[in-house]
């Protein structure tokens, strides 16, 4: 009966530690523990004994979410090319500069890793192209718009398609999240009004692309560049200090598509160009074709195991 009524606190010291300290949870394996049994079929846990159980549990309450990872592996910068505080959005990140180290191994390929949102999660674009070029929708007569939520021709195929196409590994790190796909005001010198008209409808899918004031927010030129009218009148130097411009490396198809779509025409899509004539942020009609950039959120639930972040050092994912 003793040996019962000592099992029964021990027992009892176990779960109350767990509640209350992570810390309590590690203390807790130096308790002799091996002839105390439990049932793990309501615990959701894999391990079969106590002792593990305990291990498994402060593993658990000891692991970052994904976005604190990298926040931690990161310098904060307030100049020139690295991780930034958003200024416009609290609590999250974000890359600037012609060459910061961003980059990421996802899908077995080249990623880079545009935020750290504000919920812990990723948000990455694909750093190459897609071979096949596609219209943003179908044309004006086949019912075709500038509304991402329609759907438009490309979220379906990203969503489907695309989706399908990825590692089952890659899809389970992925995670359905909230996009902004509200439409923007041409020439607009405010980038905060910009980011409101962004921020004024959300779609909710896995698959996107980035938003046009990503784009000017990844500049870090922030004087000459950090708004959509200035931008607009220094694109040549604008080019030089933006790493998604970096990255257009395909002659005579220098274009990608955004998500967001312009307020003054139910045709016109914002479109990044790395075209000689036209740097930067411009603007073309739904239908033509053109290349994309794949964008998702991973997983605040994922680890990041290892890398620098540079080209040749990627973060790598477990």
């Amino acid at each position: 009966m003793k040996k019962n009524y000592l099992k029964t606190n021990l027992i009892s010291f176990i779960v109350g530690v767990v509640i209350f300290s992570c810390i309590g949870v590690y203390a807790v394996v130096n308790f002799p523990s091996n002839e105390v049994t439990y049932n793990n079929k309501e615990s959701g846990l894999k391990s079969t004994n106590v002792k593990d159980a305990i291990d498994e549990l402060y593993t658990e309450c000891t692991s970052k979410p994904a976005g604190e990872q990298i926040v931690e592996k990161e310098e904060i910068v307030t100049s020139g090319d690295g991780l930034y505080e958003d200024e416009y959005e609290d609590g999250r990140y974000i890359y600037r500069g012609i060459s910061p180290k961003n980059f990421i191994q996802f899908n077995n390929e080249l990623w880079r890793i545009i935020s750290v949102e504000n919920d812990e999660t990723i948000k990455i674009m694909r750093n190459n192209y897609s071979e096949e070029h596609f219209t943003w929708d179908v044309n004006l007569a086949s019912g075709g718009n500038n509304n991402w939520d329609r759907p438009a021709s490309l979220n379906t195929y990203l969503n489907n398609t695309y989706y399908n196409s990825l590692t089952s590994k890659a899809q389970n790190q992925i995670v359905q999240h909230d996009w902004s796909i509200g439409k923007i005001t041409e020439g607009n010198n405010n980038l905060i009004s910009q980011i409101d008209e962004e921020n004024s409808t959300k779609w909710s899918g896995k698959i996107g692309l980035i938003t046009a004031s990503e784009y000017i927010r990844a500049n870090s030129n922030i004087k000459k560049c950090g708004n959509f009218n200035l931008e607009a009148n220094n694109k040549k130097e604008c080019s030089n200090t933006n790493w998604m411009l970096n990255i257009i490396d395909i002659p005579k198809t220098n274009y990608f598509w955004t998500i967001t779509a312009y307020n003054n025409s139910i045709y016109s899509i914002a479109l990044i160009s790395g075209d000689d004539y036209d740097y930067g942020l411009v603007y073309t009609d739904f239908d033509i074709h053109n290349p994309f950039l794949p964008v998702l959120y991973l997983s605040p639930n994922i680890k990041i195991t290892g890398g620098t972040g540079t080209q040749n050092d990627p973060y790598t994912i477990e």
